[in-house]
């Protein structure tokens, strides 16, 4: 079984947000497949379903997306799903508006989901899907803690989401190619 985790914040108010980046793209390739959220495990809203003979769990924790870890270990253990067959969906700031690339390990990058999840699995060797939501466009640089947040917990404005939604679709084709081929395969198509 393949564990898939979109990371974001549970509710309606955060929905939109570009810190939900995580799971649209989830939410995407569930329809997509047919695959409905329709269980609660490890404080994760949870679907198990098949694509192309994979068994599949989908996940999106309900917890902030600053404390992901804590359910992602805790579906790993449950379900013994190992580091390769994980991937995480995450939105990162360092990639322009629209850009995305795949990894097979790697650090957090600054992204604070990802620090937990690493810090609880002790490992950083595990497949992982970055969406690009850009920086502020601001003057202030460095950027302080307070502009990300407020940067990361709004909405993309709607010429942002004229570029995102068409990635949110090639973000599920590259989990299609990650499940059916691999992350080198998808890694040398879709970075």
């Amino acid at each position: 079984m393949k564990l898939i985790v979109g990371l974001g914040n549970s509710g309606r108010i955060y929905a939109r947000n570009r810190h939900n980046a995580g799971f649209r793209c989830l939410n995407y390739f569930a329809r997509l497949h047919s695959i409905r959220f329709d269980h609660r495990q490890c404080r994760a809203k949870v679907s198990i379903g098949e694509v192309g003979g994979d068994k599949l769990l989908l996940a999106k924790p309900g917890t902030f997306v600053n404390l992901s870890g804590k359910p992602v270990v805790c579906l790993m253990h449950k379900h013994k799903i190992s580091l390769s067959n994980l991937l995480i969906i995450h939105d990162d700031l360092d990639l322009p508006l629209g850009k995305i690339r795949l990894r097979r390990s790697g650090g957090s990058g600054g992204h604070k989901g990802m620090n937990s999840i690493i810090s609880v699995l002790e490992s950083e060797d595990f497949p992982r899907i970055r969406v690009g939501i850009g920086r502020p466009q601001t003057e202030e640089r460095p950027f302080n803690e307070d502009t990300i947040v407020h940067y990361v917990l709004s909405d993309f404005f709607p010429q942002e989401e004229a570029i995102i939604k068409p990635v949110i679709a090639t973000v599920a084709e590259a989990i299609d190619c990650f499940l059916s081929q691999g992350i080198e395969a998808a890694m040398s198509k879709f970075n």
